[in-house]
């Protein structure tokens, strides 16, 4: 008799784990105060350490998006990475909006448009920006994800169209007569909600904003991952074919964790664009979908927390190396993924847990 389906969830972190996860909670809480304080004080941390980390924390985002739909329902994107650029574009034409004032974005002055195309119209307005930030994403997997499901494709073939759909969004907002800034972008963002985008307050609250979205990301993954609704998840990725036997129609839960998985890279890049201060195309290039999957598989697959890792880890070495040895870093981001795949098939978090045992 073959073997019953595994509906195995995500192992609780050992104590010592819950520890260091909570330390490390606190301290990015504390970390956007300390940036408040005067150059001169000890315990000062600059703007740009402020910066770099809170673009990692967006990534983390990713990550765990990504290990929901990849490590949970077994489904391996390789262009997660348009869904954050969607909602970093998103964000950028609200705050490209506010930078212009009454006039047309700088772009467009430069291209001589006279009229604001209809798609930008409302993006003034914050609310409006934050309701594309999740539309736009959303709905573009939705319909992505109704068509692929319905026509059960999955594995490598699932892999190869999502990576097709991200290079198709880079090359049509690499052109110019789009809309979005062609090649540069959008750059020279100057307020948000009326608060100067470059203070230090600014960054200290977007760093926060960041902080919870992460926590709530984790809390909403968790959660579905321990019900009912991530066992049949985990039956779709372990054995597709006999869930259905039992009666479960298995297209249903994959869209339903496909799109909530895009709307949260959306929010993510919506957070990440004011942060960094741009957003190009080159966003949307398959290159950051791919690494995406490194963060998680780095990490450790199913396991939410494991990507966070991944994605600082893999991020942290990143900055080191594109200003220590810039040439070199493409051949290390290889030589991670190798090791991965040969001797850590379950992550650094399955190593932490073996530590434990």
């Amino acid at each position: 008799m073959s073997q019953p389906i595994t509906l195995t969830l995500a192992r609780r972190a050992p104590h010592s784990l819950r520890w260091l996860g909570g330390l490390a909670v606190v301290a990015l809480l504390c970390l956007p105060f300390l940036a408040l304080l005067p150059a001169t004080h000890p315990l000062s941390v600059s703007t740009w350490m402020l910066t770099l980390v809170g673009k990692i924390l967006c990534y983390a985002i990713v990550a765990v998006a990504l290990d929901l739909v990849w490590g949970y329902a077994g489904l391996l994107s390789l262009g997660h990475g348009l869904f954050f650029a969607l909602g970093g574009y998103a964000m950028g034409m609200y705050l490209m909006r506010q930078a212009a004032g009454d006039g047309l974005p700088g772009f467009m002055s430069f291209l001589s448009w006279s009229d604001l195309p209809w798609f930008w119209w409302g993006t003034q307005h914050f609310a409006w920006a934050m309701l594309l930030v999740v539309l736009v994403p959303g709905l573009l997997a939705l319909i992505f994800g109704w068509f692929a499901f319905r026509s059960k494709i999955k594995g490598v073939y699932f892999s190869i169209m999502t990576q097709a759909l991200t290079y198709a969004g880079m090359l049509l907002f690499f052109r110019n007569e789009t809309g979005f800034g062609g090649n540069n972008g959008f750059t020279g963002f100057t307020t948000i909600l009326g608060f100067p985008v470059t203070a230090t307050g600014t960054r200290a609250a977007l760093f926060l904003a960041t902080v919870m979205l992460l926590l709530v990301t984790l809390m909403v993954c968790f959660a579905l991952a321990r019900s009912k609704f991530g066992r049949i998840l985990t039956a779709v990725r372990d054995a597709e074919n006999r869930l259905m036997f039992c009666g479960y129609d298995p297209r249903g839960f994959k869209l339903l964790v496909w799109t909530l998985s895009a709307v949260l890279c959306g929010l993510a890049g919506a957070l990440y664009v004011p942060q960094v201060g741009i957003i190009n195309p080159g966003e949307m290039s398959p290159t950051n979908s791919i690494e995406a999957a490194i963060w998680v598989a780095l990490g450790g697959r199913g396991t939410l927390i494991g990507p966070i890792l991944g994605a600082g880890l893999v991020n942290g070495a990143k900055s080191f190396f594109t200003m220590a040895i810039p040439e070199y870093w493409q051949l290390f981001l290889g030589l991670i993924f190798i090791v991965v795949t040969l001797f850590l098939p379950r992550g650094v978090m399955g190593l932490l847990r073996k530590g434990e045992k």
